[in-house]
């Protein structure tokens, strides 16, 4: 029994003083660093997100991109090509950020998936048009079903994920797949007009109408602009600035690509109707206004001295470009 008694003794002196149980031949208990395992997980949150964000950070306004050479379609629309060409680029190559789940970096950025709406946006109003005005002969022809489905498809909510517990507790289609089953449908639309299977009409009423369904869009982004820059003249530190802003960005963006390549399309009839010149004042205050890209976007106040607003020089463009645009179609209807 007491031979029974020193071992137990032993025992609790070893996982008391592991320096004495090494003495003795045994292994010394190794107790779990506990604060140096804390102290890594608190470095690594403190590092994963402002790193990830500064990694998935794009803003795809390069003013000089050109239709890639898998999305040109000889005898097809090079403005549904290139309308298909940033669908592609902004819902899979660069990543859609604008339905990123809270667990990943990318999901705090707000410039980028503004800016990625906008572009959506510009490609859904686009889509509109080719289905009531530019892809059909009359008003009162049939709609091309493969415009038809793109339209539904682009008009889709960019923040909806996978799955949407707001709505229903299944998966759900996620934003950017359906963004690229709008682009794969104007691709076929392209593929069916250049063997001769679907109409593109190239006439100076269409281009006017289509012109003319831009309009109202532009006033709703310069009320919006007009609206926060007077709520508010925080200058630098207008957190919500930003995000008009590259909102509007994006839209301007879009447009600018569009009506870059629809100017191609529909060279002849600009030509004809001797627009050429007007065409290219609109076009360079688009371009102007598509490519801003302050560090800091701020809301100062109009008439400020040391503070700029970026929502009033970003305004400004935009107006002349909605001025721009009815005298180009005034010209037009001559």
């Amino acid at each position: 029994m007491r031979e029974l008694f020193e071992r137990v003794r032993d025992k609790l002196r070893w996982r008391r003083a592991p320096d004495a149980a090494a003495d003795l031949g045994g292994q010394p208990h190794r107790r779990i660093p506990w604060k140096g395992i804390v102290g890594a997980v608190l470095l690594f949150l403190l590092l994963y997100y402002p790193v990830g964000m500064m990694l998935a950070h794009q803003v795809n306004d390069d003013v000089d991109y050109q239709i890639p050479a898998e999305y040109q379609v000889e005898g097809g629309s090079r403005a549904v090509s290139m309308a298909a060409a940033l669908i592609d680029r902004e819902a899979t190559k660069t990543k859609w950020v604008a339905n990123t789940p809270i667990i990943f970096p990318s999901s705090l950025l707000d410039n980028m998936p503004n800016f990625q709406m906008g572009v959506m946006y510009a490609m859904s109003r686009f889509a509109i048009s080719m289905t009531d005005v530019l892809g059909r002969t009359r008003g009162s022809s049939q709609a091309d079903p493969d415009l038809d489905r793109a339209v539904g498809l682009l008009k889709y909510d960019g923040t909806i994920w996978i799955w949407e517990p707001k709505t229903s507790l299944m998966p759900t289609a996620s934003a950017e797949r359906q963004y690229v089953a709008g682009e794969k449908a104007l691709v076929a639309f392209n593929r069916r007009l250049a063997d001769g299977k679907a109409i593109f009409d190239r006439r100076a009423d269409n281009l006017i109408t289509f012109l003319w369904q831009i309009e109202p869009d532009l006033g709703s982004l310069s009320g919006a602009l007009d609206a926060r820059a007077m709520a508010s003249n925080a200058g630098w530190f207008d957190f919500r600035a930003d995000d008009i802003f590259y909102s509007t960005k994006g839209r301007l963006y879009g447009y600018y690509m569009l009506l870059r390549e629809l100017g191609a399309d529909f060279e002849s009839v600009l030509r004809e109707r001797n627009v050429t010149g007007a065409w290219a004042q609109m076009m360079q205050s688009l371009h102007t206004a598509a490519a801003m890209d302050p560090l800091i976007v701020a809301n100062g106040a109009n008439d400020g001295f040391l503070v700029p607003s970026h929502l009033a020089a970003q305004g400004f463009y935009l107006l002349r470009v909605r001025t721009q645009l009815r005298e180009v179609t005034d010209i037009l209807q001559k």
